[in-house]
């Protein structure tokens, strides 16, 4: 990759990584601010500031914003996660500067307009509301709470009907001179780019913006883990867990991947080829693990019915605590290449270059070329896999949430208070 950093003297980091034989560019503003550096009374404004950044400017109409990139034939849209909220775009490799003007211009010029605030909070409680009609978001909210209580990190990114409706348009501005700071922001291009050109234009149209660095959201702390049942009509009962896993900068953090994978990455993965394949026990089985600054969450979730939930956690918690043992070079080989097919498969799209370049500089301080992650994942080792495994089940109790209806899921979640105790006996 042909990567090029600069850095500005705000402090705002522009990347970019050319990629000659495209004749489009991806390119967008990361920041590092997301819903866990929101206070209490702030619960949710992220997520919102997210939305009003497209609502009007001090020289552009929300129906402007979109025209202007939509009628050169690119595409605008934005994101809120747990630790950055990002502002991006796809355009052709001529209008990248009209791009630029337009993402610079909703982040410094933002008005605010107060019909467009309470329309826009009207927008976020019709998103609440769905989300509160899909169960599988409703399970993980509820997994969230229970894993961070009374955190930031622990709460839904999208707020409540209570504590939006609290904010004006001085907490918004608040809100976004105090985060939206040139050390916590990252400008990433990635296809038909220039490189001094990116900088000419972002030095530009982004140099009000401030070069303290701005305040670090609460340190995270797992809970002592626990189990709730949500009780719910529905057809089938949403089962989760989750444990502690590692931050974004653990020497462990490729190998409990790697595990992570072999549990429940894939159709090759342990906990489906048993409670899917070998039990019919579900449609969706899968695990995951997301790392953090400060924190990591390994979590697993399956959908099955509700008289069926006894057995499904007891086969799970059996699952997990056999594989901690038991991993093989096969499993490792296997689960080594899917990673590193699915790493380079997505860096064919600029978009998830220039995601990934402007991620790493938020958790890294640097891009890591893509050489230095396929060495990483290359260096697991059958040992090091299960040393991690070893490390995940040890570092905490299992958090479990059980949303549906009948007496079976609180046998469910009971159960998994077994895991690390009991001798497997899925076989």
């Amino acid at each position: 990759m042909s990567v090029e950093i600069s850095k500005l003297p705000s402090g705002l980091t522009v990347v970019t990584d050319t990629m000659p034989h495209l004749e489009t560019a991806a390119l967008g503003v990361w920041t590092g601010v997301g819903g866990r550096n929101e206070k209490p009374n702030e619960h949710g404004i992220s997520h919102l500031l997210e939305h009003m950044a497209f609502k009007g400017t001090l020289t552009r109409s929300s129906r402007e914003i979109v025209e202007t990139i939509e009628a050169v034939g690119g595409d605008l849209n934005a994101a809120t996660s747990t630790e950055t909220t990002a502002y991006y775009a796809r355009v052709l490799k001529a209008d990248v500067p009209l791009a630029l003007d337009v993402l610079s211009d909703i982040l410094a010029n933002p008005t605010f307009v107060a019909e467009e605030l309470e329309r826009e909070k009207s927008v976020i409680e019709q998103e609440i509301g769905a989300a509160q009609d899909t169960p599988d978001d409703v399970v993980f909210e509820y997994l969230n709470e229970l894993c961070y209580p009374d955190q930031p990190i622990g709460r839904s990114l999208l707020g409540t009907p209570k504590t939006l409706k609290a904010f004006k348009r001085e907490t918004l501005q608040n809100y976004l001179s105090t985060h939206y700071r040139g050390p916590s922001m990252v400008v990433a291009a990635a296809g038909a780019v220039d490189h001094r050109r990116v900088v000419d234009e972002v030095a530009a149209r982004f140099a009000s913006f401030d070069a303290a660095r701005p305040p670090q959201p609460q340190p995270a702390a797992f809970g002592k883990g626990g189990a709730r049942v949500v009780h719910r009509e529905l057809e089938q009962a949403h089962l989760t867990l989750a444990l502690e896993g590692v931050t974004q900068t653990d020497p462990s953090l490729f190998s409990l991947q790697v595990f992570t994978n072999i549990l429940g990455g894939g159709m090759s993965s342990r906990l489906f080829q048993e409670v899917r394949e070998k039990r019919g026990l579900c449609y969706s089985v899968y695990a995951f693990h997301a790392p953090h600054s400060d924190t990591g969450f390994f979590g697993l979730y399956t959908g099955t019915d509700p008289a069926d939930a006894p057995e499904m956690m007891e086969v799970i918690v059996d699952v997990i605590n056999e594989s901690v043992e038991t991993l093989t070079e096969a499993e490792i080989a296997r689960a080594k290449a899917q990673m590193k097919a699915g790493l380079l498969m997505a860096l064919e799209s600029c978009g998830t270059r220039a995601e990934q370049l402007a991620r790493h500089i938020l958790a890294y301080g640097r891009p890591v070329p893509v050489e230095e992650l396929i060495a990483k994942i290359d260096a697991v080792s059958l040992a090091s896999a299960c040393d991690a495994a070893r490390a995940l089940l040890a570092r905490s109790h299992p958090a479990v949430v059980a949303l549906g209806s009948g007496r079976g899921l609180d046998v469910a979640v009971a159960s998994a208070e077994q895991l690390t105790r009991a001798k497997p006996r899925y076989h």
